[in-house]
């Protein structure tokens, strides 16, 4: 494996490349690509954290557990919660600030507060050329020109190996409850949730476990503010299933911690996809996709499917308006179906171009974007 120790050896590695590059960072989420391994873990450290500015700068093979400490001692966190993949993955890897960037890795707390990439400021990175690129700054308003933040995030390393990225940072939340809502089916969990995140009550988790028959909602903030929240909600849904609350802070993190890292799934055998798509419609596609055991998070916006191994989820599911994505399988079901949903031509073109202006020489991640059979 090669590792860069900073930008200069970065560039060196990149515009001497002989062939295809597999960019890695933590190494937590089991992708497999042709290529010789280049790692980011020594591009690694807070390189500038300014908490009245809620702004931070780190290298991109910097340990997000670092991150998160350092974040802790000012009362602040990462608002976009990221997953944490190893129990889903099995791998025994080290999360990194950069492949969450890369991969725009978003908790629960998406429905209220965006996905990582908008919380994304700037990035540093290297383009396939060999190129260094840098584009946005520690603020908001530094932001100008073309927008290679946002399109840096969920693009996976095969427009660059991402170097250094600034982030925004909110303060924690002083305490937090979970209201559930017991008894419910899943298109009555549907309502439930976008009537809670649809009030005025500041809802900054809905989740659902169909096995549980269990909505699942959060408030967060200041202890008065969460309780006057919690009572009103619990009137507003009181009709449409059983109520009950966890108010013990520690117990109810742990609860959205398990949402967010899917640890229903962890353990267990089978191929697991992650379906984006309109909470209106998620209770009809959630039954045409005969799964062995489903979470839905985002309030219905995002369902995880836990299949038999092999299975073509995207056939069952037909037409939909979002996107499937293989998380786990074997390496011959990634290669068969691709990770990434196929898009329309039209997408498709735009995306091959992007990646032919940033990558020319096609060695960054190699196939890991294209459909299936194309890489």
């Amino acid at each position: 494996m090669m590792k860069p120790g900073n930008e200069a050896e970065l560039v060196e590695l990149v515009t001497g490349a002989k062939g295809p590059l597999a960019v890695q960072g933590g190494n937590t989420r089991g992708v497999s690509l042709e290529g010789n391994v280049l790692g980011t873990s020594r591009l690694s450290g807070v390189e500038l954290y300014e908490p009245g500015a809620l702004t931070l700068v780190a290298g991109a093979g910097t340990p997000v557990a670092e991150v998160e400490a350092v974040l802790a001692e000012q009362n602040q966190r990462l608002a976009f919660e990221p997953m944490d993949h190893r129990g889903l993955m099995g791998s025994k890897g080290t999360p990194t600030i950069g492949g969450v960037v890369a991969g725009n890795i978003s908790g629960p707390r998406r429905v209220q507060t965006g996905a990582a990439r908008d919380f994304l400021l700037g990035v540093r990175f290297v383009d396939g050329s060999g190129t260094l690129v840098r584009n946005g700054g520690r603020v908001m308003k530094n932001v100008t020109g073309y927008d290679l933040v946002k399109l840096m995030a969920g693009s996976w390393g095969t427009l660059g190996v991402l170097s250094q990225v600034a982030l925004k940072v909110l303060p924690m939340a002083e305490t937090q409850v979970t209201v559930m809502v017991k008894g419910l089916d899943t298109a009555s969990a549907v309502r439930v949730m976008s009537t809670a995140l649809g009030s005025p009550f500041e809802v900054s988790g809905a989740a659902y476990d169909p096995g549980k028959q269990a909505v699942m909602l959060r408030i967060e903030g200041f202890e008065a503010s969460v309780a006057y929240r919690v009572g009103r909600l619990s009137d507003l849904l009181g009709e449409l299933g059983e109520i009950d609350l966890e108010d013990v802070p520690g117990q109810s993190a742990g609860i959205w911690k398990s949402v967010r890292d899917v640890a229903a799934f962890h353990d267990r055998s089978g191929d697991v996809w992650r379906v984006s798509v309109k909470p209106s419609a998620a209770p009809d596609l959630a039954a045409r996709l005969d799964a062995e055991a489903q979470l839905f998070d985002w309030g219905g916006g995002l369902i995880w499917a836990l299949m038999s191994e092999g299975s073509d989820l995207r056939a069952r599911a037909g037409q939909f308006s979002g996107h499937a994505t293989l998380i786990r399988a074997s390496a011959e079901t990634k290669a068969r179906l691709g990770m990434f949903q196929p898009l329309p031509a039209p997408l498709e073109a735009i995306s091959e171009g992007l990646r032919a202006r940033f990558d020319p020489r096609g060695i960054l991640n190699r196939g890991l974007m294209q459909q299936a059979g194309r890489a």
